[in-house]
């Protein structure tokens, strides 16, 4: 049932690899390659605006493993979007630099 309270997110709005038909909504400077439902999910928390996860397929790309979040309403949805797209790209950074550097053997 439709909550009339909430934004829905979609993974598919920060995907840098979609185009815009495809479903991104975010300027290409902003989107994420390949964003996971937990980054989405974190990028929300940070912001504190309670996400709700859900693992689903968007309607357009239904062959596409996907998922959304749903926020509740508080500031323009468009606003909100841009916000998100900022704080997913940070999430990203910290994952990266969390996972542990393996040296590239030398070659002879």
């Amino acid at each position: 049932m439709k909550e009339y309270g909430r934004h829905v997110f979609w993974l598919n709005y920060f995907d840098s690899e979609l185009k815009r038909r495809e479903g991104r909504r975010v300027p290409l400077s902003s989107a994420t390659r390949g964003p996971t439902l937990q980054e989405l999910g974190e990028a929300c928390r940070r912001l504190n605006i309670q996400p709700q996860p859900q693992p689903a397929r968007y309607p357009a790309l239904p062959a596409k493993e996907s998922g959304y979040v749903s926020v509740t309403k508080s500031n323009p949805k468009r606003g909100l979007l841009l916000k998100i797209a900022k704080e997913l790209s940070v999430v990203r950074g910290l994952a990266q630099r969390r996972q542990p550097k393996t040296q590239p053997g030398r070659k002879k």
